[in-house]
Formats: C-alpha cells, structure tokens, sequence
C-alpha cells in the first residue's frame, strides 16, 4: 500500500464527491481516480478494497465536518440559552451547507451502510461518537435541556438538512434558518 497522506486524502476528498454525485454504486477506483486526476489504478495502490475506501471515507468526512479547533469554545461565549441553541444550529447547517458534497456522501454511506455490516459497524462509531460528544458539550455548557434535547436536535437538523439538499422546494417558501428557529422554539425547552 502506498504511504503518501496527501494522496490518500486527495483520493479519499475524490471518493467523497463521487458518493455525492453518482451515489454508493458509481464508487469504483476507476472513478476516483478519474475525479481526483491521477492515472488509473492509482486508488488501488491505497486502498485494498472498495469496501476500505468506504470505511475510510466515513472518517474523512467528519474530518472535513468538524469544525475549527477552538471554533465550539467561541461559540459557547455567550450566556447558555434557547437563542444561543438556535444560533448554534444554525451555524452548524451553514458548515454541513458549505460542504454540502461531505454531508450528501454520507447519506450515501448511510444508505450503503444497509448492505454492509462491516460498514454499518464503522459508520455506527463516527456518528455515535460525534453524536456523544455534542450530548457531552451541551451538557458541559449549561445549555437548556439534556441528552435527549441533544438527541431531538440532532433528528431534526438531520431530516431538515436532507430535505433541504435533496428536496428544497418541499417546505415551500420557509427559509431553512427559519425551520430551524421553529425546530428549537418547539424541542428546547424555554427560559
């Protein structure tokens, strides 16, 4: 296997864009190499399999998702409360919106991760661990509500977000932020 990290991150970069336009199917190494811009059989030289592409891909992406370092104790200056909440939310579906190819490949490897228990299994660690550490800073910042606010929260923006990518037009002329305000006003219990 070849050891060069900037590679293996532009390929994995490139599979994550082939997952999100062409979906679980259309991830060959034919195709990342192809998106990446390398000569083929180069993703074969890093990868044993497609089935460790996708594995991979899953940690990638949260990379990618995971927000500055430094960036949550900014955001957690203020005062605990249900507006911060919404402000949060907010700033969290802007970052998943600016990397809209990451969020919509890992609906791809959610779907995939149907088929696949070995990938089920490695996705099921990344989500539960990103889901146990946002429960952890909720609870660490005094904000209102507990882990099962945190859980609702996280089922909300979920569905809100893959309807918004994927459906835009369903909730008609609701602006996002706006959903997201009424998705908090209802979950997080007030002042």
């Amino acid at each position: 296997m070849a050891k060069n990290p900037e590679r293996r991150t532009a390929l994995l970069d490139a599979a994550i864009q082939v997952l999100a336009d062409e979906g679980a199917r259309g991830l060959t190494f034919r195709a990342v190499d192809a998106r990446a811009g390398v000569p083929t059989g180069t993703s074969s030289n890093y990868f044993r399999d497609r089935d460790q592409v996708l594995s991979q891909v899953a940690d990638r992406i949260f990379e990618r998702l995971t927000p500055e370092p430094g960036a949550i104790d900014t955001a957690l200056l203020p005062p605990p409360s249900r507006d911060l909440v919404v402000r949060l939310m907010r700033e969290v579906a802007q970052r998943l919106a600016a990397e809209r190819t990451c969020y919509l490949g890992l609906f791809e490897l959610r779907l995939e991760a149907v088929r696949r228990p070995e990938l089920r299994t490695q996705l099921t660690k990344v989500l539960r661990a990103d889901l146990d550490e946002n429960i952890r800073i909720h609870l660490a910042a005094g904000m209102p509500g507990d882990a099962d606010t945190v859980r609702l929260l996280y089922f909300a923006l979920t569905g809100l977000l893959f309807d918004h990518f994927t459906v835009p037009g369903l909730h008609g002329d609701r602006e996002l932020d706006d959903l997201i305000e009424t998705v908090v006003t209802r979950i997080v219990p007030g002042p």
